[in-house]
């Protein structure tokens, strides 16, 4: 009937149920503020029986699946998300407030990145280790094989609810481990959507669990939980430091924060690089931990690179996310937008102009530039992930790379230039997980090793890459006959 808020909950060992904390969550669309769902939140006992399934689940079935088996269900869950794309762009739309637009190239995304998954599935390769380097390895021989960990925590954020999960669990069922994912509060709706899919697809029940709760309640015993051996977080810094102190030994993979640096020399593309970087600076409303935050133009530029930019600035639509030619929907929530708005004013007080936008419009902020930014306030040295970009001028490279470096934060950066030699230059010095050449810092693939430097993270996404930190090496060695002895 009209009217009716669903309810949703948990999912644990192939099923969702409610969680037994007696909490809900309200699921609120963050453009119009309807409620679309009540998730019932899980409790201390719920989270230990997401583990204990996903443990058992690995110990009897996930490890010695096949490969080959591996990548049919993970080709199996891309041609579900294919098929059904059309109800996960609408719940990413509702639920994270993301334009259609952008949805719709996230949900294609995420079926692709299954699909290479799948592929790197079929071409995991070992190592056959001569022993007979010293005298005593004489008639001994090893092999080298890299083996899933385990169970494995993958805690997503808002922003893209689908794509970064998928970036998380792809790859930890092609190499074979098990997976409790904690979403967002924002976006548990589509989590619990994946979660069916791949249950259709044929993934064994208890391979994926979905926990939705409060920290301390919830999420802190799955982080503190002996039997989990691997937690993967896309988050801000102050969440990855509490991951790093609950984890205890096991791996982690921290992809965290940025105020991404992108330079344009005077030898660029004006035009292209200022229409570049407009859209990676405000697209989605900025939240992106990639978005271009802080712009470095050669002064001998400046004037013209910043009419280009605020033309393709206000030449963006805000608006309804739902409408196919909207580029900027709302921020994820008011409070955040608050918190932005406050930022801008600090920063205006200290002195900074306002080159564009700065105020609020259509529950996000309309996309703000501006310059003479002093380096004591929060917007000059703190991640934005808001529709907000710092414009400051350089003469020299070495200056500003210098000022590039001097953030806490290292994920990506662009270099806008026709030097071939400075492209190499930038690449080499600038401290950054990524660079891209005449690309702004937005741009992200799925086969390349993703992951930040400095307080950005530690370890890399990215199918291949991800695999990689989601297995760990493990020798066989076989003695053959005689040999002089033990070393």
């Amino acid at each position: 009937m009209p009217g009716i808020v669903p309810k949703r909950g948990i999912w644990i060992n192939g099923q969702e149920r409610a969680g037994a904390s007696g909490k809900v969550l309200d699921v609120v669309n963050p453009y119009n503020g309807l409620t679309l769902a009540t998730v019932s939140m899980a409790s201390r006992k719920d989270s230990d029986e997401a583990v204990a399934s996903a443990s058992a689940t690995f110990k009897n079935v996930m490890r010695n699946m096949p490969a080959y088996e591996r990548a049919q269900i993970l080709r199996r869950a891309a041609q579900e998300i294919r098929n059904g794309s059309k109800e996960l762009i609408e719940i990413v739309v509702g639920e994270a407030g993301k334009p259609i637009r952008d949805a719709t190239r996230e949900i294609g995304r995420a079926s692709t990145l299954l699909e290479l998954a799948a592929d790197y599935t079929m071409v995991q390769q070992g190592q056959v280790i001569p022993m007979d380097i010293v005298e005593s390895g004489v008639n001994r021989t090893g092999i080298a094989n890299r083996v899933p960990v385990g169970v494995i925590v993958a805690i997503a954020p808002s922003n893209s609810p689908v794509n970064l999960t998928v970036n998380k669990i792809g790859p930890a069922f092609a190499a074979g481990n098990t997976v409790v994912l904690k979403p967002s509060d924002q976006t548990p709706i589509s989590a619990l959507w994946l979660a069916a899919a791949f249950k259709r697809a044929g993934l064994p029940d208890g391979a994926f669990n979905v926990i939705i709760g409060e920290v301390e309640e919830a999420i802190e015993p799955l982080v503190r939980d002996p039997r989990v051996r691997m937690i993967s977080i896309t988050g801000g810094v102050p969440a990855g430091l509490a991951v790093l102190k609950a984890a205890g030994i096991k791996k982690v993979v921290l992809e965290l924060g940025s105020s991404a640096a992108n330079v344009v020399r005077a030898d660029a593309d004006i035009s292209a690089a200022a229409r570049s970087l407009a859209t990676s600076a405000y697209l989605s409303s900025g939240q992106a931990c990639i978005s271009a935050q802080r712009l470095f133009v050669h002064s001998s530029i400046e004037k013209e690179f910043t009419k280009e930019f605020i033309t393709a600035t206000e030449a963006m639509k805000i608006g309804d996310p739902m409408d196919p030619a909207v580029e900027i929907g709302p921020m994820v929530s008011q409070v955040q937008v608050q918190r932005v708005l406050g930022w801008i004013q600090e920063a205006v007080a200290a002195g900074a102009r306002v080159l564009t936008g700065g105020v609020a419009e259509a529950r996000t902020i309309r996309p703000t530039l501006l310059a003479d930014v002093p380096d004591n306030v929060t917007l000059a040295h703190s991640e934005a992930f808001s529709p907000i970009a710092v414009l400051q001028t350089f003469t020299e490279d070495d200056d500003v790379i210098e000022r590039v470096n001097s953030s806490v934060f290292g994920l990506q950066a662009g270099v806008f230039t026709n030097d071939l030699r400075a492209a190499f230059r930038f690449g080499r010095d600038i401290d950054a997980g990524a660079i891209w050449i005449n690309d702004s810092s937005r741009y992200r693939q799925d086969n390349y090793p993703f992951g930040g430097m400095k307080m950005s993270g530690v370890g890399r996404e990215g199918v291949q890459y991800a695999i990689e930190e989601m297995t760990e090496w493990k020798f066989l060695g076989l003695k053959l006959g005689p040999s002089a002895g033990i070393l």
